[in-house]
């Protein structure tokens, strides 16, 4: 699948990157080079393949991850102590959309 400069540059917007002209080319030709990739593994026949649920972590089939307990809670101020800058109860942060 071919990736124009155009959608690029679309993206780049939601993003709000500011690319230059030749980023902009290699970028396409690299997204363009990824999606070329995926087409063919979309290609490859899986049938009969049982799908995998943790292929990051190598144990067998009846390990599990820890248990999901509920811990205790940081209270507002303490949350807040090593934060730059707070005000009203919150976190306060730059700013990132301007349009």
């Amino acid at each position: 699948m071919k990736i124009s400069e155009e959608e690029v540059r679309y993206v780049a917007a939601l993003a709000n990157l500011t690319l230059t002209g030749e980023e902009i080319q290699r970028f396409a030709a690299e997204l363009s080079g990824i999606l070329t990739h995926v087409e063919t593994l979309n290609e490859a026949d899986t049938e009969g393949v049982e799908p995998m649920a943790q292929v990051l972590h190598e144990a067998g089939e009846t390990a599990t991850l820890r248990e999901d307990v509920e811990g205790e809670c940081l209270d507002r101020e303490a949350a807040l102590a090593n934060a730059p800058l707070s005000g009203a109860g919150c976190f306060k942060v730059p700013r990132v959309v301007e349009r």
